[in-house]
């Protein structure tokens, strides 16, 4: 899965134990009711981040990740997390007018002079 948006957070690394490491990063998407995803990634992927800033376009592969906790009274309770392992930068989308094929020379555009007036036009209109 992928998400899309722009960089609103990147948390600085965290070591919660000697052998795990986590960094958080959280991506708003543009679409009419923009969400603030929290994404993790955890041990050599908390690097990915490195050359990446506030503001920036990403798109961000993920997997989503689920668990089950029993708490000392017995009740079972679920827990889920976004986990990137790949992150992109998306290009700048390129103005319309770059998109436009290129105008005509202006001459393409200029009234015919050359017109025969013994010619018969046989159109019907």
């Amino acid at each position: 899965m992928e998400v899309l948006g722009k960089v609103k957070v990147i948390n600085p690394e965290q070591q919660v134990s000697a052998s795990f490491k986590k960094r958080e990063l959280v991506v708003t998407t543009e679409e009419q009711y923009p969400q603030h995803i929290m994404i993790e990634f955890t041990q050599d992927k908390t690097d990915l981040l490195n050359q990446y800033n506030v503001g920036e376009q990403v798109k961000v592969s993920i997997n989503i990740r689920g668990r089950e906790w029993v708490s000392p009274q017995g009740e079972t309770k679920y827990f889920n997390s976004i986990q990137g392992w790949r992150i992109e930068k998306m290009q700048a989308e390129a103005p319309s007018a770059a998109q436009m094929p290129p105008m005509p020379a202006s001459e393409a555009f200029e009234p015919a002079t050359n017109f025969k007036e013994e010619e018969h036009d046989d159109l019907p209109f």
